[in-house]
């Protein structure tokens, strides 16, 4: 637990919240950025140690629930084909598609396996030569490194047996989009940690610049989510537009220089769409023309797939920020984790799923005694 339970410090964090209240003079609107850090926030109760002045917006930061629903469609066509190995991490085994999931598409004859790492569909690849070996490579800037060795080794190693269906998202991009939005009111971010352990920080301070907004880098446990509260409540409450790095022991401003180069061979910037928010410009990768040959989109010709949203779920307006989980009518009545209608009950990060296993079913009074 070292390097852990010092993170986690009940009196610690009883002493920020009092902090972050002593500072607090009125309202302010912190999105947060990244489902871990969502799931950190519901799970230890942080929302509820905060003054009534704070409202916490969970943004779009859970990568399996922005992925497009015609992106889910595409997967489930390449898995459900003979002589495919269809392989993905197991979070995005039970996120619907429009009539089925990747569960339902093992259950009749799809040869669908979990895996741990991209790597492992390489290996997978290289053991199978008969069978087309597919990764799904969803995510954020943090999991694009070793999506991207794979496909580097595949080449490398000249495996024509393995390809990537590829739905890479961009969080600068999306910061830019949701300070653009109409109706709009978030006045600051907690910035994902884990993100800017790979591409550090440097794009920020023009975002913050642009739309006048703090953008402080956080971590993951509760310590760290406070102390990230607490120093964006401070920039706000000075009218400072400023990055704040409050994770520096994993964050640099520059990064990691060598992942990042390996991206920029392997990938290419383009237009994404991001489910229940639509097509952000340059808020993605795909893969660049010299590992265009891996792309499986292209090789099992599934580029066409166009499919439309569930009128009954609103997981884009809570991924936007809109509304709170506990808002959509169908939450905890038709859409649990057993009957999902969108990605985000169903995910490890998804704020619904957050909602619905700590508790979040109504709207909770906050706690007091850290007053």
């Amino acid at each position: 637990m070292k390097y852990l339970a010092e993170f986690r410090d009940g009196d610690i964090a009883q002493k920020l919240a009092r902090e972050i209240r002593a500072i607090t003079t009125r309202p302010w609107a912190i999105m947060e950025v990244c489902g871990g850090q969502t799931h950190s926030i519901l799970r230890n109760g942080i929302d509820q140690l905060l003054p009534p002045e704070i409202e916490l917006i969970h943004g779009p930061g859970c990568p399996v629930c922005v992925t497009p629903l015609d992106m889910i469609d595409k997967a489930l066509a390449i898995a459900a084909l003979p002589d495919v190995i269809f392989t993905s991490f197991g979070d995005m085994l039970r996120v619907p598609g429009s009539d089925r999931d990747l569960f339902r598409v093992k259950s009749e004859g799809g040869d669908v396996r979990i895996v741990y790492s991209p790597l492992d569909a390489v290996q997978m690849a290289r053991e199978n030569p008969s069978k087309q070996v597919v990764f799904f490579g969803i995510g954020f800037e943090t999991t694009a490194p070793a999506n991207a060795m794979a496909v580097h080794v595949a080449k490398r190693e000249g495996l024509r047996n393995f390809s990537m269906l590829v739905s890479h998202v961009l969080v600068p991009p999306a910061i830019n989009a949701i300070m653009s939005a109409p109706g709009n009111r978030v006045q600051a971010f907690l910035a994902a940690g884990h993100v800017c352990s790979v591409m550090g920080f440097w794009q920020y301070p023009a975002l913050a610049t642009r739309h006048h907004v703090p953008i402080v880098i956080t971590g993951f446990e509760p310590l760290d989510v406070l102390e990230g509260i607490r120093r964006t409540v401070q920039c706000l409450e000075n009218g400072e537009a400023r990055v704040d790095n409050a994770y520096a022991r994993v964050v640099t401003f520059d990064g990691n220089a060598p992942a990042q180069a390996l991206l920029a061979e392997v990938f290419t910037v383009t237009d994404r769409a991001w489910r229940g928010i639509g097509v952000i410009p340059a808020s993605g990768w795909r893969l660049s023309d010299a590992y265009a040959d891996y792309d499986a989109e292209h090789r099992f010709n599934v580029g066409a797939i166009r499919t439309t949203e569930s009128a009954s779920c609103r997981a884009g307006e809570v991924l936007q920020g809109a509304i709170k989980p506990s808002q959509c009518e169908a939450f905890g009545k038709q859409c649990t984790p057993r009957t999902p209608l969108g990605a985000t009950m169903v995910s490890s990060e998804g704020a619904c799923a957050a909602y619905f296993n700590y508790g979040r079913l109504h709207t909770l009074e906050r706690a007091t005694s850290v007053a």
